[in-house]
């Protein structure tokens, strides 16, 4: 897993508070400063009627905390540094955003999004869509794993805004494919994960951007080496930060379950299984080698699951998305390349098989379930060895986690 800490590291909450602080106060400068207005309805925020009816449309009927700060100064064309939990609709922040700054009579690429996996670069090219509906916004999304001859294709015929990983885009632009000349902003999605795994790419892919360029820096954390990446891009952003003792894990009842021995998680699993009916489940694995043993051993046992990770094609990656969306395929075991940002509704529970090796990454796994207010479960298997990153996990949120009860089943 990218970025992941080496075994036996521990983590030093004070020492990350410290140097979170140091940056957040501009070490001394005014370089961030903060963004405190409050607009408590889509319709006091001065969006085009086109967007407001796409946002409606959409299902949205109240913005949720983060929209209410996150959309107008992103609109006015100001830099900003969003953090709010998974879960709470970062993207539809900056969707909204860039699709109120567009010139919808100019079919040049305006708006460049970039984000750590294809499965996040497309679920935002879905809801920038949606929201756009009514706009006639034309989106593309450009991952790896696809044609890039397409690419080309689609890129040359002309789009309003591009979402891709930083790879591919890279590579179009380099290549004149994707033109820069009419980007006036730019997103950093997920920035933990992306200023850990892809620093150097994004610099090489700044370097060919225009140099007056809206920038907005996009989390569920904010780790400092993601605050550091802002400086070089950066013109006096302003923060909508939430710091890490204030965020919530709201909606979301944690429970662990001592399973002793790393050889008792399976049956500890299987047993789960049969006792809780189910709606949709995702569990994490730390390797993707260790998926596929779980998802071997799971349908030996005659337990229907599905599995994902990074070493399959974005073919069939797509495919197993596609049927988990639909509920056809009711649990999926995967690494945290689904730990980030795609929203699949009906996810009631997720089970950490193994725990996170990074207490940030916790977040964003059992945010997949509690998405936007709804009720989820999580539930973490836990040997001898992980109950020191157990204890780091609930100092980390300043948080509770329970041992399981046997009622389980009543909570879902």
């Amino acid at each position: 897993m990218a970025g992941s800490a080496p075994e036996g590291t521990q983590f030093d909450a004070r020492q990350y508070d410290a140097k979170m602080d140091s940056i957040l106060n501009g070490e001394g400068d005014d370089f961030i400063s903060t963004w405190d207005e409050v607009h408590e309805t889509f319709d006091v925020m001065g969006l085009h009627e086109n967007l407001l009816r796409g946002i409606y449309a959409y299902g949205f009927d109240k913005p949720s905390a983060i929209q209410q700060r996150g959309i107008v100064p992103f609109t006015m064309g100001l830099d900003v540094i969003q953090q709010a939990q998974s879960g709470t609709c970062k993207t539809a922040t900056f969707c909204s955003g860039i699709l109120q700054q567009l010139d919808y009579s100019l079919l040049e690429c305006q708006a460049l999004v970039l984000a750590p996996t294809h499965e996040l670069a497309q679920q935002i090219e879905k809801v920038m869509r949606s929201l756009g509906d009514y706009l006639q916004v034309k989106v593309h999304a450009c991952v790896g794993g696809t044609s890039v001859r397409e690419d080309q294709r689609i890129l040359q015929s002309g789009v309003h805004v591009v979402v891709g990983t930083p790879g591919r885009v890279y590579d179009m632009l380099r290549r004149k494919a994707l033109r820069a000349d009419a980007i006036k902003c730019f997103v950093l999605d997920e920035a933990d994960e992306m200023s850990r795994g892809f620093k150097d790419q994004i610099y090489d892919i700044f370097q060919l951007l225009p140099p007056k360029l809206q920038v907005g820096v996009f989390s569920a954390t904010m780790p400092p080496e993601a605050l550091e990446i802002t400086r070089k891009f950066m013109n006096k952003p302003v923060k909508i930060l939430v710091k890490r003792t204030e965020l919530t894990l709201e909606g979301i009842k944690q429970f662990y379950v001592n399973v002793d021995r790393e050889e008792w998680k399976l049956d500890t699993l299987c047993d789960l299984s049969e006792t809780l009916a189910i709606t949709q489940c995702v569990i994490f694995i730390n390797t993707r080698r260790k998926v596929d043993w779980l998802t071997y051993k799971m349908r030996t046992r005659d337990h229907t699951v599905s599995a994902m990770h990074g070493n399959m094609d974005q073919n069939t990656r797509d495919i197993i998305m596609r049927e988990f969306r639909s509920g056809s395929a009711r649990v999926l075991i995967t690494t945290d390349l689904l730990a980030r940002g795609t929203d699949v509704q009906e996810v009631s529970l997720v089970i950490n098989y193994d725990l996170p090796t990074q207490p940030e990454n916790y977040l964003h796994r059992i945010g997949r379930s509690g998405r936007l207010g709804r009720k989820g479960v999580a539930i973490n298997f836990v040997t001898r060895e992980d109950e020191r990153i157990l204890q780091d996990i609930q100092r980390f949120y300043n948080t509770v986690i329970e041992k399981l009860p046997s009622n389980v089943a009543d909570l879902l």
